[in-house]
């Protein structure tokens, strides 16, 4: 688990390539402090395992399909990454609970000036299945970042980031037309899957139309 309080900016070394899977190097120097083999470092949000690691970079495995649905595909010798290790039990719970299971991407619409703050605007890929997790000051994790919406209308959205943010993620240097990985906040989509479907015995069935209802609320004792 991640709370989406980026680390570091790493770069991209290399990308070896077997069709759609990869091998990602990556130059770091904070995050590869402490680090075991088979530790999870997000990776633009994307929670990857450490294979390999020198005091300066470390080598991840990226399978078929989080290449199809991320984009690190997209990424180049030189492309900047944000990374963020797996939260310590102890530390500090400053963004919020990120699983590094990305649901999509999402294209930056627009990149404008508000005051101190720059405000990205970002249209879901997928809107439809996307649009119902994103609300206005809800949580969602943008490239691994934890971030407050600010607006949202079906499966376009929008945040707003401080200079802070700004400076220390690789959101600097994004731009209208660029790919960003999505997760929306793991609440939302668990109180959806138990609003609309109901196990028996182990079997989970769709809950019907309209999902909790009334009558369901009675028939199991809560009314």
């Amino acid at each position: 688990m991640f709370t989406g309080l980026i680390e570091e900016v790493g770069k991209l070394r290399s990308a070896s390539r077997a069709g759609e899977a990869m091998v990602l190097t990556i130059e770091a120097s904070h995050i590869v402090e402490g680090v075991a083999i088979g530790d999870s470092i997000s990776v633009n949000g994307v929670c990857l395992t450490v294979i390999s690691f020198t005091r300066t970079s470390f080598q991840a495995d990226v399978m078929p399909q989080t290449y199809r649905h991320s984009n690190l595909k997209d990424l180049k010798p030189g492309s900047k990454v944000n990374l963020e290790r797996a939260m310590a039990a102890g530390g500090r719970f400053g963004g919020h609970i990120v699983q590094g299971h990305i649901d999509g991407t999402g294209v930056i619409v627009s990149r404008t000036v508000d005051a101190n703050a720059v405000v990205f605007a970002i249209r879901a890929e997928d809107e439809e299945p996307f649009a119902k997790y994103v609300i206005p000051k809800g949580s969602i994790t943008i490239d691994g970042i934890s971030l407050t919406v600010i607006r949202a209308e079906g499966g376009s959205f929008a945040v707003s980031i401080i200079p802070h943010t700004l400076a220390q993620t690789a959101l600097y240097d994004k731009q209208p037309g660029d790919t960003v990985n999505l997760e929306a906040d793991i609440l939302g989509k668990y109180i959806d899957h138990l609003l609309n479907y109901r196990g028996s015995e182990g079997n989970t069935k769709p809950a019907g139309r309209g999902g909790l209802t009334a009558s369901f609320l009675a028939d199991n004792g809560f009314m």
